[in-house]
């Protein structure tokens, strides 16, 4: 534009952002651009999607007879599904499209927040080489936060929408530090960048422990001794001009890898076989449904499905008669009301599971109507897909439909052992349960109530034995054992009793059995140890359950960048 002499000064360029009632501006800048030969600017046309239609007969009504020189330049963000599509179909034919894809891998994520300064920027402090080297490792950590979403679940909880504003307004602000402070203030720069700047996106707590713990690898004193490693065999460089700096990550960061984020190689399997499935499963989504495309395949459709409904029915038995049960569990143990509720909980979803099933075969029978709640239900049997109808009930799983019955039948037999007469199994199985919580609140509470300790003053103490489940005989004296849960982002060392690195394509391998007992808060021992998040499946985030403690001899700070946590299922 500058080199056309279209500029602000000439006033001859419109810089127009729409949302906030700029539409009327708009209209009259589109005029007398159209007049005079003006350019117009439209940032995010995708927040006003109501004035669209009067934008794109605006547009048509000068397409012909303006000025040969009238140009109109529109942005947007791009919709997050099919349904958010804004712009009309009008404006996007007679447009010449630019999308601004997002870097890929860390090297472009890396060129791209050093782009967002320049040479002035590292001459502007009068600290220079504390100032170059925090703005190069705040660049690094720049691009492995946001190049980290790439991995889902174990890279971060949840997904946050940082950007270049996050990274120049830090370096402003370590800018304005340096000056103010004779040394630097490490803990003031971690604190703002990791708390407001960028923790201001952050809304998990595991989240947040993520991005402080890069920032205390990133942001030390060392950093200005020329001991800093930003991953493994990447230093943080010394004093050098900014083409310099572009030049250094050319020729000295490693390939892509997942050792540039401190997660291990599985952490790419793990994400690669999910996105691959993902991709599998809406293939086989496509597959035509009726019989003029299906080549009389509908009689195969309603048989499979016949055939599994069938089965799946034959196989689910009674619902637990809860009246019974209260009566026998007259004592009221804190793991019998626990046992209880889950009884109350299956009974919800097999019922559901049972009424739909026996619906659906009356409707394949003609007996009944079919209603599109039962061909919905039809689909997910025939694609092994467990119905939205029984998610809604169930607890959280990303299983196939196979794996999901056979594992509620597995359940459905814990929870019968239980009800036998309400004492502890020799080892619990912890994934069995919609509620996990409450067992481990059980545990504490016949430990409070046996000492007459306050509950408030306690925590659960996690020990990983040796034993497998096969090893384990009776249940202990206090506290319970636990078996069913896995480990993702490492291994356990059962010979050295701690936290080991993964070995390659063991993705998710079982934990040995764990002695979980409650003791007092004050009593524990927390040295040489990795707080690790129990989740209830591997999307993590709001299936939470519980923190485990295991032992390390390395920091603990490894296992929180690799993404390190207890599963219930795989």
């Amino acid at each position: 534009g500058k080199k056309l002499g279209f500029t602000f000064n000439n006033r001859n360029l419109h810089n127009i952002s729409l949302g906030q009632g700029q539409e009327v501006v708009a209209e009259q800048a589109l005029d007398l651009a159209a007049k005079e030969g003006h350019w117009v600017i439209l940032q995010n046309i995708h927040l006003v999607a109501k004035w669209l239609s009067s934008l794109e007969k605006k547009l048509e009504q000068h397409s012909e007879g303006s000025h040969r020189d009238f140009r109109v330049f529109m942005s947007a963000e791009p919709a997050p599904s099919p349904e958010g599509h804004v712009v009309p179909q009008g404006i996007l034919q007679s447009a010449i499209k630019v999308t601004c894809e997002a870097p890929a891998g860390l090297q472009e994520n890396l060129h791209r927040a050093l782009d967002n300064f320049s040479q002035d920027t590292l001459e502007m402090c009068t600290k220079e080489k504390e100032f170059r080297s925090l703005l190069f490792a705040l660049c690094y950590f720049h691009a492995v936060v946001a190049e980290r979403r790439k991995f889902g679940p174990q890279g971060w909880n949840r997904s946050y929408p940082f950007n270049a504003g996050d990274l120049t307004i830090s370096v402003s602000v370590l800018h304005n530090y340096l000056e103010a402070s004779s040394k630097v203030p490490y803990d003031d720069l971690r604190y703002l960048v990791g708390e407001i700047m960028y923790g201001g996106h952050i809304t998990d707590d595991w989240d947040r422990r993520l991005c402080k713990t890069y920032l205390e690898e990133f942001i030390k004193p060392e950093m200005l001794e020329g001991e800093l490693v930003l991953a493994p065999g990447f230093p943080l460089p010394g004093i050098m001009d900014f083409n310099g700096y572009h030049q250094y990550i050319d020729d000295a960061l490693p390939p892509e890898s997942p050792y540039l984020y401190g997660l291990h190689p599985n952490a790419e399997l793990g994400f690669l076989t999910q996105r691959s499935e993902q991709l599998l499963r809406a293939v086989l989504e496509l597959q035509p449904r009726d019989s003029s495309t299906a080549g009389g395949g509908v009689g195969t459709r309603e048989e499979t499905v016949k055939a599994l409904l069938e089965e799946m029915l034959e196989k689910l038995g009674e619902e637990f008669n809860t009246v019974e049960l209260l009566a026998k569990a007259a004592h009221r143990t804190p793991y019998g009301a626990a046992v209880l509720q889950e009884c109350e909980r299956m009974n919800s979803l097999t019922g559901q599971v049972k009424r739909s099933l026996m619906e659906l075969e009356l409707g394949l029978k003609g007996e009944l109507t079919m209603t599109s709640d039962m061909e919905s239900l039809q689909n997910a049997l025939f694609l092994d897909m467990v119905p939205e109808s029984w998610l809604r009930r169930s607890y959280p799983s990303t299983a196939s439909l196979g794996t999901w019955f056979a594992d509620l039948l597995a359940r459905i037999n814990e929870l019968e052992t239980w009800t036998g007469d309400f004492s502890l199994p020799s080892t619990v199985w912890l994934g069995g349960f919609f509620n996990p919580q409450s067992i481990l609140t059980a545990i504490m509470q016949t430990t409070a109530r046996r000492n007459k300790w306050p509950l408030d003053k306690m925590t659960l103490q996690c020990d990983v034995t040796k034993k497998s489940r096969e090893d384990v005989g009776s249940a202990p004296r206090e506290g319970a054992y636990v078996h069913g849960l896995f480990l993702e982002g490492a291994r356990w060392d059962t010979q050295a009793g701690m936290l080991a690195e993964a070995r390659l394509q063991e993705l998710t391998p079982t934990m040995p059995v764990l002695f979980v007992r409650a003791l007092p808060v004050d009593k524990q021992d927390l040295r040489g140890v990795y707080p690790c998040p129990v989740y209830k499946t591997r999307q993590r985030g709001p299936t939470y359950v519980w923190t485990f403690n295991l032992k390390t001899k390395d920091s603990p700070s490894k296992w929180v960048l690799a993404g390190v946590a207890l599963l219930l299922q795989v």
